[in-house]
């Protein structure tokens, strides 16, 4: 996925975002041109950094969608943040840099979560036979000296070896039944006949809440990682179901095998390498009319995030991170503000930009039907499962995009949020009678669109016609 063409991540990206293919290109060509940088020579590599993109348009129209979408194409890490959280030191806020340590976390947690499931061929087979042990335990092995008077009868040269001999036949005999019941239970385990038999096995107790201490924001310190390994592990007895049980000793057998070192390096060098952080709100720190108070703090978030931006080294408790090959993606609606209301040297670290249109009607039809999570397919969904299937008319498609697009025009414009509203409020007392509709079809047309929305949309429609 990582080498696809601009073609086919723009085709991919139409699955599940309608319009804005300008916006599509850009990111399409910046995720490529990584491609291409990795193919270069180490000399040549160091000196290309990403182009950084800036999209403006207002609320609801996919930019956030957009940035999300490329980042699970691609398996990278991928962090949102809003610039309104950041103030400038001083201030209250968080610290800029935490954007970073974010984005480490998430590429730590990505690299682990690949690494587990290579793992779990052989955590399934450890976790197989600690659930074999605990239905079946093997006798443990006779201790040697039982008190401290029989190293003499052992050694007694006048003593019968016939006891010795016969209770080694005994233990032979009941290891073999043991192994015997063993193979009969693992043949079951695997045939999945003993699912729902409970069982006791040992699992590590967690104890994240007491061995964490708070110093801040963003700081903490886990005191089990002051002692290192001089803490034992503690274990606790639980009685789960078979089928919990597996899946509970294959993630941690699983966790057992992994070399967290290694992990911790490689999940650094994806973050350097193939990391996104998403700015969004970022119109919000820039100043139209420079008048001190507030504004002081706006320009003081936007000098911090710059060092960010343009390339720097954030010390993470992973190790330290450098920042240059980092795509940042800002987003704002620049509705009461322009870009140029940014400082230069801001702008300058955002050389592409976008600017994405507003939803037409057309497009509010085709968010409704045509992505492969379409929202009326969601809704539809929701309600089989208790047995009533829904079905739209197209006409009554048009309809709700209709009602979508007169919304936004008259009030508010929140763009393809406002579906959301509109089919929740169209299908309330439906969803609230459920269990009281005796119908297994339902048919929704233009008609009962318009009678749910004959107060709301088209008296305001109306209005603006009367002299």
């Amino acid at each position: 996925m990582k080498n696809m063409t601009p073609k086919e991540i723009v085709f991919e990206l139409d699955k599940y975002i309608i319009g804005q293919e300008k916006a599509k290109k850009s990111v399409a060509i910046a995720l490529r041109n990584r491609y291409r940088r990795s193919l270069l020579p180490d000399e040549m590599k160091e000196e290309i950094t990403p182009k950084n993109i800036l999209m403006m348009g207002p609320t609801g129209v996919g930019k956030t969608e957009i940035a999300r979408r490329l980042a699970k194409l691609i398996d990278a890490p991928f962090v949102k943040v809003e610039a309104t959280k950041y103030t400038e030191v001083g201030y209250v806020g968080r610290d800029v840099e935490s954007m970073v340590r974010d984005l480490v976390e998430t590429s730590i947690r990505l690299v682990k979560n690949n690494r587990m499931q290579e793992k779990y061929g052989i955590a399934e087979k450890i976790a197989e036979e600690k659930i074999i042990e605990a239905i079946v335990p093997g006798k443990k092995r006779p201790t040697s000296i039982k008190n401290p008077f029989d190293f003499i009868m052992n050694n007694n040269p006048y003593g019968s070896s016939n006891s010795s001999s016969q209770s080694k036949d005994e233990s032979d005999n009941d290891k073999n039944d043991v192994e015997l019941q063993r193979d009969q239970v693992r043949d079951q385990l695997r045939k999945g006949l003993l699912e729902d038999q409970l069982i006791e096995i040992e699992v590590n107790s967690s104890q994240n809440g007491l061995n964490m201490m708070d110093l801040g924001s963003d700081v903490s310190i886990s005191i089990g990682n002051i002692f290192g390994d001089m803490m034992p592990q503690k274990k606790k007895k639980k009685k789960v179901f078979i089928r919990d049980a597996r899946k509970i000793l294959r993630e941690q057998e699983a966790q057992n095998l992994l070399d967290m070192d290694q992990v911790n390096s490689e999940a650094l060098e994806n973050a350097e390498q193939n990391g996104i952080i998403f700015i969004d709100e970022i119109d919000k720190i820039a100043s139209p009319n420079f008048k001190g108070g507030a504004d002081v703090s706006r320009e003081g978030v936007q000098r911090d995030i710059l060092p960010i931006v343009e390339g720097s080294v954030v010390n993470t408790k992973y190790g330290p991170v450098k920042t240059d090959y980092v795509l940042f993606i800002g987003a704002g609606a620049f509705h009461t503000s322009k870009v140029t209301d940014l400082i230069p040297e801001l702008q300058g670290r955002f050389p592409i930009r976008v600017q994405l249109e507003n939803l037409s009607k057309e497009v509010f039809r085709q968010i409704l039907v045509a992505p492969e999570n379409a929202l009326i397919k969601q809704h539809k969904m929701l309600l089989e499962t208790e047995g009533v299937i829904m079905n739209f008319t197209d006409d009554a498609v048009d309809e709700i995009a209709n009602v979508a697009f007169l919304i936004n025009e008259q009030t508010e414009n929140i763009g393809a949020r406002r579906l959301h509203t509109i089919m929740e409020n169209l299908l309330e007392d439906i969803s609230f009678d459920i269990s009281e509709i005796k119908e297994e079809v339902l048919t929704i047309d233009a008609d009962f669109v318009r009678n749910k929305f004959a107060d709301t949309v088209y008296i305001d429609e109306i209005d603006k016609y009367i002299l």
